[in-house]
């Protein structure tokens, strides 16, 4: 007589495709926003009193950010809680955590940007100095998220989607975001990528994308940066961030 052991939690349905998900490609955006996060408190910190076209410049880049940010994180909200919370029982909370987090950074979010245009308007000293604290707790809520996703819910997400449900992020954020800040969030994603880390975005693009992004794409967001940053060496990956992803590459799920 067959029998069927007793079950604590439902065992993982069938991929509906045979690949596995690349859930380190998470890893690698997320380093593009812990950076911009901490950039935009130190940028605007350090803004003179009075100085409205650092202001103005400032401003659109924290819009930039909060458009990529966003869109990040609607494209996980629709395509990676869904499918989750359909296949697991035991680690149930810990989706329903990621999407409180979620919540939590959308509020500091609106936080920030409901303070940014008197700051922008005028660039008084007072106004800045009730901006920074903002963004500070902005960046304190995203990185425990981030921290906390690439933790607990990406090892999930490895076991339980495939390839295919996995790059649904991805086609989500190509859809749904403006065509001409595309080039900007790869080069945004690309700046810290390792070679291998690289290679890989890149080769998700057709050809055409990826001759844009070497000919238009890449000087543009050097452009940019520079501005943005005030600076005029080459856009690098600072020495602590390459060894702190280093360690993240060592405990990623195989």
């Amino acid at each position: 007589m067959k029998t069927t052991p007793p079950r604590t939690a439902r065992a993982p349905r069938p991929h509906p495709s045979t690949g596995r998900a690349n859930t380190h490609e998470m890893v690698v955006i997320h380093c593009g926003l812990r950076r911009e996060a901490r950039l935009l408190v130190e940028l605007i910190a350090a803004v003179a009193p009075g100085d409205t076209a650092r202001a103005r410049a400032l401003g659109a880049h924290f819009r930039d950010y909060r458009l990529g940010l966003t869109g990040h994180h609607h494209g996980e909200d629709a395509y990676l809680w869904p499918p989750l919370l359909a296949r697991v029982d035991l680690e149930a909370d810990l989706v329903l955590r990621m999407e409180a987090q979620h919540d939590r950074v959308a509020a500091s979010l609106a936080a920030a940007g409901e303070a940014l245009p008197a700051w922008e308007e005028r660039a008084g000293e007072a106004e800045r100095d009730a901006l920074v604290p903002v963004l500070a707790e902005h960046r304190a809520v995203l990185l425990e998220h981030l921290d906390d996703e690439e933790e607990s819910l990406l090892p999930l997400a490895a076991r339980h989607l495939s390839a295919h449900e996995w790059n649904r992020l991805g086609e989500h954020f190509l859809a749904s975001t403006p065509k001409p800040k595309l080039l900007f969030f790869l080069g945004m994603v690309l700046e810290e990528a390792d070679r291998a880390e690289r290679a890989s975005m890149l080769a998700s693009l057709p050809l055409a994308g990826r001759l844009l992004w070497h000919t238009v794409g890449r000087p543009a967001y050097v452009r940019r940066v520079r501005a943005v940053r005030r600076t005029t060496g080459t856009v690098g990956r600072p020495a602590y961030v390459r060894r702190v992803r280093a360690v993240r590459r060592t405990t990623a799920p195989r």
